[in-house]
Formats: C-alpha cells, structure tokens, sequence
C-alpha cells in the first residue's frame, strides 16, 4: 500500500502543476452538448464490429480503414454519426504549450503526405 499511495501522490502533484486549458473546458461541453443531444444517433456503419455473418451481411464494418496500416496511423474516414461530421471540439489557443499544439495541428494538415 505505501508504494501505491506514492504513485497516487506523484500523480496528483503532476496533475496540479501541469498546464491548465480552457480550451479543454470549451471543447469538452460542446462534445458533451452534441452527445446529448444525439445520443441516438446510430454509430455509422463502418466502424460497427461484425461478429455474426448476419451483421457483415448488413455492412457492419464495411469499408473501416485500420489507422495504423496507413502512413502515419492516419485515415480519411468519417468517425461522427450524421450531422455531426466534421465537427472540431479542439481548438488550440496561441499561448503556452497550447501554442506548440496548435502549430502541431496545422503541420498535420498540411504535411507532406496530405
């Protein structure tokens, strides 16, 4: 137990004193809104698991692309129910390390293999 209660200690001093954003706390209750509000929204086709014959008769995990078979582990592929497609919940601001993030992001947007 005393080893346990140190790791716990570590880890809620490392939690205090790292970065705060308030960008999370935007991006978490708009994705918390739209989650709610489309709760009954039907998980799209392609990422459904398929373990009877009857449900890949249905299309269920047709057409998934495996992110990690794919130059760095990244695919085109739709992951919200519809009319929720591309929706963006994280936005970096410009201070901080939030600032490194955000150049992050648009260097993946715009890297060599897009």
């Amino acid at each position: 137990m005393p080893e346990g209660n140190t790791a716990l200690a570590q880890a809620a001093i490392y939690l205090a004193l790292a970065p705060k954003s308030n960008a999370v706390y935007v991006a978490y209750g708009k994705a918390k809104k739209d989650a709610l509000e489309t709760e009954t929204q039907p998980v799209p086709l392609h990422l459904r698991n398929a373990p009877t014959r009857l449900m890949r008769e249905l299309g269920y995990g047709k057409g998934y692309k495996y992110a990690h078979d794919f130059d760095n582990a990244e695919v085109d592929q739709q992951h919200f129910p519809a009319g929720l497609e591309g929706r963006k919940y994280y936005i970096p601001t410009d201070r901080g390390f939030e600032a490194e993030l955000r150049k992050r992001k648009a260097k993946k947007k715009t890297g060599p293999d897009k």
